[in-house]
């Protein structure tokens, strides 16, 4: 009888991907998902567009009694189940919090009852607030803080020499700076996994994913991913809206790429009890990135609006280290970044995408988040 994995959250953006990947390796899935409107209201995602083969529950992860009829004759858990975004959690507390991680509590409340052999929990790069870097001099800053930026100022940190940061890539090992709301709610959906699923005989591992992106994605919901949120407008004919002046580096990995490697901690011996971030191991500027999708949706004449402004909570660099993640679990990112664009422009010509980046904006301006 093939293993059976629960995906919570399971019929959004990632989870549809990692069911399709799972059936393709094998495996029996089931969906818990809440369908929540700000996520499945866009007509992109939802029960409807998960593989036939995958079994679908109705259901909010806060209730312990449909997490446990979710749970019956599960062997696997991959929770992905959560609210997303750094911007809104600075105000929608009690919501971030209780979904994460009152929500993740309640799941391990019932696998307590009915134990698994491992979950895999999704976290995210956020934990670390700022990535690492190098100093002027040549030596490391693991614990940078960014404080208010005068006018004329440069938007990167600096040293205690005055001068300009380099990011560099950021491992495992850096201590966490939890600068959200969005943040701290991650760490602990991470740490009750790493903490409790030993305690009761299950193996634990935990992902910290970059920023994922890929045909499928919730492209009215102002809060997700950036490369969804520049897609909806630039589908609906407006410019991309960049915080600060856009030269803050990330990395965007694909959705393929992600399902990947949740696949192969769900599977490896090395993953129990380990913690590995997923990324594509290339970073690039918010900016270029937004220029390369105009130019993939042939809206090249369309260029960003940068905001020059900061918002509360978010950070200036994080560059994702792939090295341990490569070595022991053997993952590789597979996609191609522009030929990975040509296919989200592609999809997205075929949707439609209510652009509420504007209104989003709004509401942190009026609770003063940005500065």
């Amino acid at each position: 009888m093939p293993e059976f994995v629960l995906i919570t959250g399971g019929a959004g953006f990632i989870g549809r991907h990692l069911s399709a990947e799972l059936l393709r390796r094998g495996y029996r899935v089931r969906v818990l998902d809440s369908l929540i409107e700000q996520v499945h209201g866009g007509g992109t995602s939802g029960a409807g567009m998960l593989p036939p083969e995958v079994e679908f529950q109705a259901g909010d992860v806060r209730d312990g009694a449909a997490v446990a009829r979710a749970l019956r004759g599960i062997d696997r858990v991959v929770h992905l189940a959560a609210e997303v975004g750094v911007g809104q959690s600075m105000y929608a507390v009690e919501r971030y919090v209780s979904v994460n991680d009152c929500g993740t509590a309640v799941l391990f409340q019932q696998l307590i009852e009915a134990p698994v052999r491992r979950v895999v929990v999704a976290s995210s790069m956020s934990i670390y607030g700022e990535g690492l870097y190098r100093t002027s001099d040549g030596g490391t800053a693991e614990e940078v803080v960014r404080r208010p930026r005068r006018p004329g100022e440069p938007w990167d940190p600096l040293d205690a020499q005055g001068q300009p940061m380099r990011p560099i890539p950021t491992p495992e090992s850096k201590r966490p700076a939890l600068a959200s709301v969005y943040a701290l709610t991650k760490y602990t959906q991470e740490r009750l996994t790493l903490t409790l699923a030993p305690a009761y005989g299950m193996e634990g591992v935990a992902l910290r994913l970059w920023n994922a992106y890929g045909p499928g994605q919730a492209l009215s919901n102002p809060y997700t991913g950036v490369l969804a949120i520049f897609a909806a407008r630039l589908h609906n004919g407006q410019p991309p809206m960049i915080f600060e002046d856009g030269e803050q580096r990330r990395d965007f990995v694909h959705v393929e790429d992600v399902a990947q490697a949740f696949a192969l901690a769900l599977e490896h011996p090395a993953a129990a009890g380990q913690v590995y971030n997923v990324g594509s191991g290339q970073d690039r500027t918010v900016r270029e990135v937004a220029r390369l999708l105009a130019r993939a949706m042939g809206r090249e004449g369309i260029e960003p609006e940068l905001a020059g402004q900061a918002r509360l909570g978010d950070i200036r660099h994080c560059i994702a280290d792939i090295g341990k993640i490569q070595r022991e679990l053997g993952y590789a990112p597979r996609r191609d970044f522009v030929e990975g664009l040509a296919e989200l422009a592609a999809w997205v010509a075929e949707q439609q995408a209510v652009d509420r980046v504007a209104e989003a904006r709004r509401e942190l301006e009026a609770r003063g988040l940005v500065a």
